[in-house]
């Protein structure tokens, strides 16, 4: 609903990518400053490309699908959480478009004006 992108509820959301790219971040920086095996050309790379591999992916998929996730609520009927089977419920978008039809008749612009440089 908001303009970003990436909004807070979206960043929720993709949290769930986020914890595994901490840690892919915490072992390729881990190993490379500590390398407890030794150095070996095959064996390390192998491993660091691994890891740098499903980093990139991962990353690559966060950011799609946060895309994703902020599209579909613009385009898409948005519910309340765990509201969307419940019968009777309004989407959000027509709660919202009823408080601002509400607050537009009201016809006294001044006292909204004044009650929004209160809060």
């Amino acid at each position: 609903m908001a303009s970003k992108t990436f909004d807070k509820e979206t960043i929720l959301d993709l949290t769930v990518n986020m914890v595994p790219l901490v840690i892919i971040l915490f072992f390729v920086v881990g190993f490379a400053v500590f390398n407890p095996f030794g150095v070996d050309t095959l064996t390390s790379g192998l491993q660091f490309s691994i890891m740098v591999a499903a980093f990139v992916l991962l990353a690559a998929l966060t950011y799609l699908s946060g895309k994703a996730i902020a599209g579909s609520e613009k385009t898409d009927v948005v519910y309340p959480p765990g509201q969307a089977t419940v019968p009777g419920v309004k989407p959000l978008h027509e709660e919202h478009a009823e408080a601002e039809a509400e607050l537009d008749e009201s016809g006294d612009g001044d006292a909204v004006e004044a009650a929004e440089g209160t809060a």
